[in-house]
Order: C-alpha cells, then sequence, then structure tokens
C-alpha cells in the first residue's frame, strides 16, 4: 500500500486529464495489437506446419515499416499529430477486421491454404505500413500533452502502461484460442481497436511543432544526421538492434510451445506474455529507483544477461524455466528500454521528436521483425533448438565487441 501512495503521490500530478485519456486509449489499443501475433502465430503454424512462414509473417510487417519509416518521421513532424493517430487507429480498425475474415472456419471451407496463408502475409504488411507512421506519432504527441520538466517521469509512466497491455494481450489471446476458436479471439481485438478510437477523440489537438519549409528528403538527411553525430543514441540503439536482431526467439514460440514444451496456446499466450511483464517489473522498479550513474556500462551488463537468458530458454524442456528464462530476459531487457528511452527524450529537441523516433523505429524493427525473419530462417536451417542457442551466443558476442569497440557507451552517463 505505501509503494501505491508513494507512486500516485510522486505521478498523479502530471497526470492530467488529456494524459489520462491517452494513456486509456493507448493500453486498448495495445493490447489489442498485441493479441494479433499469438493469433496469427498459432494459426499460421497450424495452417503450414512451417517455421519458415512464421519468419515470413515478420518480414512481411517489417518491409514497409522501415521503407517508410523516415519520410513518416517527416510527415509526423509537419502533421497535426492528433488527426495522423486518428486516422492511422481507425486503420488498424479495419485490417483486424479483415485479418478476423481470412482467419475464419468459412474462409479456411472455402479458399485454399496458400490463398489464406498470402491474404495473412499480405494485411500484415498494411499494418507495417500503418505502424510506420503511428509509433512516431505517439511518441511525439506525447510530448505535446505533458509539461517538459514533467516529461521523463510521464514516458515512465507510459512505458508501463504499454507494458501492461503487452502483457494482458498474449495471454488474453492464449486463453480465448484455448476455450474458443480464432474467430471469436479476434473480436475483442477489433473492439478494443475501436474503442481506442472514440476515447483519443476526446483529446484535442495540438499545434504542428515543426513548420520547416525543406522538403522530405532534407527532413530526413536532418533526422539522420541528428542521430549519427549523436554516438551516445547511436550506440544505444545499435547494441539493442544487433542483440535482440540475434537474440530474439518470439517468432519460434509458436514451434517451442507446441511441439517442445506441449503447451498448447494458452502456454504459448504466457510464454510470449513473460517477457513482457518482465520489462513491467523492471520499469516500474525503475520509476521510483532510477539509476543513478555508469548508464552506458549498465547497458551492456543488461544486454549481455538478455544472451544468457536465451540460451536457456534453448536449452529448456520445462514450461516454468522457459518461463522463468523469459521472463528474467524482460527484466534485462527492461531495464534497456528505460536507458535508451531516457537518452532519446533527453537529447531529442521537440521539432526532432517525429524524425528521431522514425530512425529509432528502424532500428527497432529490424531488430524485431527482421530478428523474426532471421529466427525462421535459421531455425529451418540449424533446427529450432540450435538457432536459438547461435542467436544468444551472437548476443553475447555483439556486447564483447561493443564493449571494446564503443568505449564512448561504455562509460556514458546522463
Amino acid at each position: 500500500m505505501s509503494h501505491l501512495f508513494t507512486f500516485r503521490k510522486k505521478y498523479w500530478p502530471l497526470i492530467n486529464t488529456e494524459f489520462s485519456w491517452f494513456i486509456t486509449a493507448r493500453i486498448l489499443f495495445i493490447a489489442g495489437l498485441r493479441m494479433t501475433p499469438v493469433l496469427l502465430g498459432w494459426r499460421l503454424y497450424e495452417l503450414t506446419d512451417s517455421k519458415l512462414a512464421l519468419g515470413i509473417l515478420g518480414l512481411s510487417e517489417v518491409i514497409p515499416a522501415i521503407a517508410l519509416a523516415l519520410p513518416a518521421g517527416v510527415k509526423v513532424d509537419r502533421s497535426n499529430k492528433h488527426r495522423l493517430i486518428s486516422i492511422c487507429i481507425a486503420l488498424y480498425f479495419f485490417i483486424m477486421l479483415g485479418l478476423l475474415a481470412v482467419t475464419s472456419k468459412w474462409m479456411q471451407a472455402h479458399y485454399s491454404r496458400p490463398i489464406i496463408e498470402w491474404c495473412i502475409y499480405g494485411l500484415v504488411f498494411c499494418t507495417g505500413a500503418v505502424r510506420a507512421f503511428t509509433g512516431a506519432a505517439f511518441n511525439a504527441f506525447l510530448a505535446q500533452l505533458i509539461p517538459q520538466e514533467s516529461l521523463v517521469k510521464a514516458i515512465s509512466v507510459n512505458s508501463m502502461v504499454w507494458l501492461v497491455a503487452a502483457v494482458a494481450g498474449p495471454a488474453i489471446a492464449g486463453v480465448l484460442m484455448g476455450y474458443t476458436n480464432i474467430t471469436i479471439a479476434f473480436i475483442p481485438v477489433c473492439g478494443l481497436v475501436g474503442i481506442a478510437f472514440f476515447l483519443f477523440q476526446k483529446i484535442k489537438p495540438k499545434p504542428v511543432s515543426w513548420q520547416g519549409s525543406s522538403k522530405t528528403w532534407e527532413g530526413v538527411k536532418e533526422g539522420l544526421r541528428f542521430v549519427f553525430h549523436n554516438k551516445a543514441l547511436l550506440g544505444a540503439m545499435s547494441l539493442d538492434m544487433f542483440a535482440v536482431l540475434f537474440g530474439g526467439a518470439i517468432a519460434l514460440l509458436p514451434v517451442f510451445a507446441s511441439d517442445i514444451l506441449h503447451v498448447g496456446p494458452i502456454g504459448l499466450g504466457w510464454l510470449v506474455a513473460a517477457t513482457y511483464l518482465g520489462n513491467f517489473i523492471a520499469i516500474a522498479w525503475l520509476t521510483t529507483h532510477p539509476l543513478k550513474k555508469k548508464q552506458g556500462q549498465t547497458l551492456l551488463y543488461v544486454v549481455a544477461g538478455f544472451g544468457v537468458c536465451i540460451l536457456l530458454f534453448a536449452l529448456s524442456q520445462n514450461f516454468w524455466l522457459s518461463f522463468a528464462a523469459l521472463l528474467i530476459s524482460g527484466l534485462f531487457d527492461g531495464v534497456s528500454v528505460i536507458i535508451r528511452g531516457t537518452v532519446v527524450q533527453l537529447f531529442v529537441p521537440d521539432e526532432m521528436r517525429g524524425r528521431v523516433s522514425s530512425v529509432n523505429s528502424i532500428f527497432i524493427n529490424s531488430s524485431n521483425e527482421l530478428g523474426q525473419f532471421e529466427s525462421g530462417v535459421a531455425a529451418t536451417a540449424l533446427g529450432t533448438v540450435p538457432s536459438v542457442i547461435f542467436g544468444g551466443c551472437m548476443t553475447l558476442l555483439v556486447v564483447v565487441v561493443t564493449w571494446f569497440k564503443a568505449p564512448g557507451l561504455r562509460k556514458f552517463e546522463y
């Protein structure tokens, strides 16, 4: 109870009405989106029995997300962010309706497996295109809702809310898949995204933050120059990208749940949620116990810990040990998220937030979705367990190389 009182006392003053609407809409929106990978991953593996198909699923989202990220950042900085986010949420709603239709029993009865498979890839491709704008717009719009002196605290609250949704979404999806079917499971997805759209309209539009007259490509180059001249920001982004690119095992969780741990869709939902639960615990702790010094060195340590956890997960044949390994990997990743997020917010001016967020999204998308594709290809070539062992070892190698080749990051403090 004392911890709850401390949290409210510390954060309640900055939670104005519009920030509360923002947080409520975002938690519903993210919960709906985070249900989707569990549902699609399970259905695709059922349809295809292919690990490569799980990799292609990630690739179909990351191609448009990366291709559009830089021009999307310029668009975000130049746009009415409220209107842009509203359009993106509405587009997500209609894409989710499409996924509900193509994964249904009716579709399976009337169309062949390849048609259903490629319809899923096509709709996920559309989500990647929308995502290129959504992430940068949300990050930039948050800064317009909160006074500058409260921004870092608001980011921590926002991160925790995102993680609550990221834990709840997969867990709910797994339970729904275990006790109902995928069509019923997709109905809450559409409902959550739809409600998020209407709640977001409670927030008033804000002024456009950047009135620059440069063309799109010039705006893109300004964002890239800012990131590549800020060595601490670039180093933190690069370390996370390569670590998760090789070390992420999320893409193969349907295979582990089905063929190795034998826990079904409910167990899959909890395995997906485990990492996010670890993220939440770490970020909740760091909001009241912030890192005081040696943040760069700490970042290297936690990424190494993440790699060790991935190795433990690869070798485990027990559900609870696997869950614990993913949970602890999430704890390490949560510390990394806070360090990287703080670096971005402290060193980026308001008029550059959209463009820098879009550059950051390239690193994140490269690590997550390209990592998903890499996992699918590696599992097809090497086998499921050896591919994850390889990824964990590569993560540790990335940390060792960064330790010696990037002393500026190792010594970085804020």
